[in-house]
């Protein structure tokens, strides 16, 4: 059973994030768009099949689904020959997984391993289920792994980055040209990743050597379709248009020459494909930093925290807190250190597997042994706690002087500097201050 052919033909594509806080006004507009209540969403859970902790990936994304993007999505299942529960691996059970992607109106990919997700849908009918969907109704939404699939080719990210084969593609789903994309369009999430900080881990982990000779290997009509981290690219089949939102862009790139259509910007798909023909007459976006427009050059670094939402939430968070000790706002303090726990609870259910959680609870833990210790030294301005001290003895000096008592007048003055307070006389009257 396929969906209403009156049911909008969306596909999305995320760079990252795809469980994250960035993407739920993405996820939530695809959603919204599709004009039903109550959609039955799927998500397909292949990409991470093989994975021990598979079980617990799936229940994250549920949560983030329910949670931030009021839509019930289950899981369909099909989780390939290295399930950990065999009975997963079963004819019936595959057949219940194929059933339930053939019927949603909403189908949801993203981490994994790209390789081992085109190994189990090669042969089976779940190319045909996501073509069939696109053609007649309904939205796909792949990210990270799954988006690296959709393309006439795929990057086998893991054999090339962390294994140390030779670089070479993968057949993928080829899901575009059927839908206009013209030529062996290639899809390369996490376009703009910059973890490898002292190395180049732009697109995909490929870093601008890989990239440029793998390129060699493809096609003459090949050009990749490369999105940015915590960016979507939502495309409108039947208006032929496509949307751009979240932190980055979208990068129509061939032959290393390259175009870039940042967040924000609605263009017809002739105009994207326009672009990947090197048409010079299509639209000009803004160039790459660091680059000539129309060129791809090496990317100026940024810090980490700026490449990151979850880390850069973290360093503005702690700014705040350090800014709010040094006021002596204890209260403004409090909130910093609950609005950034407040963030790692809402990050807790990405399924992209990093070590910015952990680091961002280490420096949650740090501000809190610091807020103890501000409380333990106490932060409230030792001048309002001296003050009707200090006043009192000042109005006693003053009648000691009027009552020409000068020696226990300048007794009372040398007392209050041995302990730290300085008396100075103005026309205007006495004033203090405290010497720390």
């Amino acid at each position: 059973m396929s969906a209403s052919p009156k049911t909008p033909r969306l596909l999305a594509i995320m760079g990252s994030g795809e469980t994250a806080p960035t993407m739920v006004t993405p996820h939530r507009e695809i959603v919204a768009r599709l004009g039903e209540e109550h959609p039955r969403a799927v998500l397909l859970d292949t990409p991470y099949g093989f994975q021990e902790n598979a079980s617990e990936i799936t229940q994250r994304a549920i949560e983030y689904f329910a949670h931030r993007v009021q839509l019930t999505i289950e899981p369909a299942g099909f989780l390939g020959p290295l399930a950990a529960d065999p009975a997963q691996c079963t004819p019936m059970a595959e057949a219940a997984a194929l059933s339930r992607v053939r019927t949603a109106n909403f189908v949801f990919a993203g981490p994994g391993s790209p390789s081992y997700a085109l190994s189990v849908w090669r042969g089976s009918a779940v190319p045909e289920a996501l073509a069939d969907k696109l053609a007649r109704g309904g939205a796909v939404v792949f990210s990270s792994a799954a988006a690296l699939t959709v393309g006439r080719f795929s990057v086998p990210v893991y054999e090339i980055y962390k294994v140390g084969l030779p670089v070479h593609w993968l057949d993928g789903l080829d899901l575009l040209r059927p839908l206009g994309f013209e030529g062996s369009c290639v899809v390369i999430p996490h376009y703009d990743n910059a973890e490898g900080g002292t190395h180049d881990t732009h697109f995909c982990y490929l870093g601008e050597r890989r990239l440029s000779a793998m390129e060699q290997m493809l096609p003459d009509d090949a050009w990749v379709l490369g999105i940015d981290e915590h960016t979507a690219v939502i495309v409108d089949l039947d208006a032929r248009s496509i949307s751009v939102t979240g932190r980055g862009g979208l990068t129509v790139r061939r032959r290393g020459s390259a175009r870039v259509f940042p967040a924000g910007e609605r263009l017809a798909l002739d105009a994207l494909i326009a672009a990947a023909r090197g048409d010079a007459s299509s639209t000009s976006p803004a160039a790459r930093p660091g680059g000539a427009e129309g060129r791809t050059e090496p990317r100026e670094e940024q810090p980490a925290t700026a490449r990151s939402p979850l880390l850069s939430e973290v360093t503005k968070l702690e700014q705040a807190f350090e800014a709010a000790i040094a006021a002596r706002k204890a209260g403004d303090a409090a909130e910093a250190v609950l609005t950034l726990d407040r963030s790692i609870l809402e990050w807790s259910a990405d399924t992209l597997q990093t070590d910015e959680p952990d680091r961002a609870r280490a420096v949650l833990y740090s501000l809190i042994h610091r807020l103890g210790e501000a409380a333990a030294g106490g932060l409230k301005d030792p001048r309002e706690l001296l003050a009707p001290l200090v006043d009192g003895l000042i109005a006693l000096r003053k009648d000691l002087r009027v009552a020409r008592q000068w020696e226990l007048a300048d007794r009372v003055r040398d007392r209050l500097a041995a302990a730290g307070i300085e008396l100075r006389d103005t026309p205007t009257g006495t004033v203090w201050e405290l010497r720390t």
